[in-house]
C-alpha cells in the first residue's frame, strides 16, 4: 500500500485523446485520489470511433487540451513532450500513433514507469498496424503495468507473452446514477408519440454508430426475418450507413416497421432504453475494429433491459454479459441467430423481466469507483517498483 504522502506528492501523467462523456466522473475520481494527476488531451473528440456528435468534454480535473495537428487519423501534438517530461508516471491510452510512442519514449528516458491502458483484444490488420506490430508488441510487453477493459484484454495480452502480474483488469464503467435513474410514465408517453409506437408494439432498440463495422446489416436482416407487424426496430445515433440500412428496409417493406432517431444527447437516453424491450449490439470483427467494450450494454442493464449481444463485443466476452441470465450472446455475423434469440425473449415478458432485473443487479459491480481502484492498483504496483 502506497502512503498517502506518497499518493498526494505522486506526479502523473495521463494522456488519452480526449475527454468522452464517459470519463468525466471517472477522471474526477482519479484526481481526488492522486492530487498530482493531470490530464492531456489532444483531440477534440472527432476521432474515426467516435459519434461527431458527442465531442469533447471537461470536468472538474487538472487537465489540458493541447493544440494538435490533424494528418488523417494522425495527431501531431508538438508541445506533448515538454508539458509530460517532469511526471513520476506516465499513463496512456493505445489510441495515438503520435502521442503513444512519444509518452513511451519519455517515460523510457527518463527512467519513470509507464501504464498502458488497452481495450485491443485481438490483432488489428490494417496495412499500417501489421506493419508496426512489432512495436506495439514490444509497449505490451515491456509496460509496467497494463489496466485494461477487462478479462478478454487480459486473456489476449496473455496471448502475446504479457506477464499476468502486470495486468490489472478494470471494469469498464459509466455512471450508474445517470443511466439508472426513473423514467416516468409521461416521458414514455411522449416516446411513443413522437415515433408512433403504440402500447402494443414490442420495441427492439440498437444505440450507437451507424457503420457497417456495428453489425447492423445482421441486425437488419434479423428484423427482416422476424417479419411482425408488432416488433418495433428504433435506432438511435448517427452515421454514414444510414441510407444504406434504409434502402435495405425498403427492399424489404419493413421500413415502417423502424425508426431512424437521428442523434440523442447522452442525458436524454435513459427513456429510449426504459421504452425498450430487448437491447441489442450485433457488432462485428473487421481488419481495424473489434468491439473493445460497448458501453450502451451498461446503459441498458441500468435501465433493467435483457441484452443480445455478439462474441465480438467486449462486454460480452468481457463478463458484463452473461448468457441465459442477463441476456444472450450470440455468434457475430450470424442474423438467423440474432431472430432466434430476439424472439426468445420478445415472446416471453416474464424472462424478460428477469433478464432485466440480473442486468441491473450485475452492471452495478462496473462502477466508476471500481474502474480507478484498478488504476490505482496499477499506480502502487509501479511505484513500488
Amino acid at each position: 500500500m502506497v502512503s498517502k504522502q506518497a499518493m498526494t506528492s505522486t506526479k502523473v501523467a495521463f494522456v488519452v485523446p480526449s475527454c468522452s462523456h464517459y470519463r468525466v466522473k471517472t477522471y474526477e475520481l482519479l484526481a481526488e485520489r492522486w492530487p498530482q494527476m493531470k490530464f492531456y488531451f489532444f483531440s477534440r473528440g472527432d476521432e474515426w470511433y467516435v459519434m461527431r456528435e458527442l465531442g469533447a468534454r471537461a470536468g472538474n480535473f487538472p487537465h489540458e487540451y493541447l493544440r494538435s495537428i490533424k494528418m488523417g487519423r494522425w495527431y501531431i501534438t508538438p508541445s506533448l513532450v515538454s508539458r509530460i517530461w517532469n511526471y513520476d508516471i506516465y499513463i496512456s491510452g493505445i489510441s495515438g500513433r503520435f502521442s503513444l510512442p512519444l509518452v513511451y519514449a519519455t517515460a523510457r528516458l527518463r527512467r519513470k514507469p509507464f501504464i498502458l491502458w488497452l481495450g485491443i483484444w485481438h490483432r488489428i490488420q490494417t496495412p499500417f498496424q501489421r506493419l508496426f506490430f512489432p512495436a506495439t508488441r514490444h509497449i505490451y510487453r515491456n509496460a509496467d503495468a497494463i489496466v485494461t477493459y477487462g478479462t478478454h484484454v487480459e486473456e489476449y495480452l496473455i496471448s502475446e507473452g504479457v506477464k499476468p502480474e502486470r495486468i490489472f483488469s478494470a471494469k469498464h464503467a459509466i455512471d450508474n446514477e445517470v443511466y439508472a435513474r426513473s423514467v416516468s410514465s409521461e416521458e414514455l408517453s411522449t416516446l411513443r408519440q413522437r415515433y408512433n409506437i403504440s402500447d402494443t408494439h414490442k420495441v427492439l432498440l440498437y444505440v450507437g454508430r451507424l457503420v457497417p463495422e456495428k453489425g447492423l446489416d445482421y441486425l437488419i436482416e434479423a428484423f427482416i426475418q422476424i417479419a411482425r407487424s408488432d416488433v418495433i426496430l428504433m435506432l438511435v445515433g448517427t452515421g454514414d450507413y444510414e441510407v444504406k440500412l434504409r434502402a435495405r428496409l425498403q427492399e424489404h417493406n419493413a421500413i415502417n416497421r423502424a425508426r431512424f432517431v437521428g442523434y440523442i444527447p447522452p442525458e436524454e437516453l435513459p427513456p429510449f432504453y426504459a421504452l425498450a424491450d430487448v437491447f441489442v449490439l450485433p457488432s462485428i470483427t473487421t481488419p481495424q475494429f473489434k468491439e473493445p467494450w460497448g458501453l450502451v450494454v451498461n446503459e441498458a442493464f441500468n435501465q433493467g433491459k435483457p441484452v443480445i449481444a455478439t462474441n465480438a463485443v467486449g462486454a460480452a466476452m468481457g463478463g458484463l454479459v452473461q448468457h441465459g441470465i442477463n441476456g444472450f450472446i450470440v455468434p457475430e455475423r450470424d442474423s438467423a441467430a440474432l431472430a432466434k434469440h430476439i424472439l426468445l425473449l420478445l415472446d416471453d415478458p416474464q424472462k424478460c423481466v428477469a433478464f432485466g432485473a440480473a442486468g441491473r443487479q450485475r452492471v452495478s459491480l462496473w462502477s466508476n469507483e471500481a474502474m480507478i481502484q484498478a488504476f490505482s492498483n496499477a499506480i502502487e504496483f509501479v511505484h513500488k517498483k
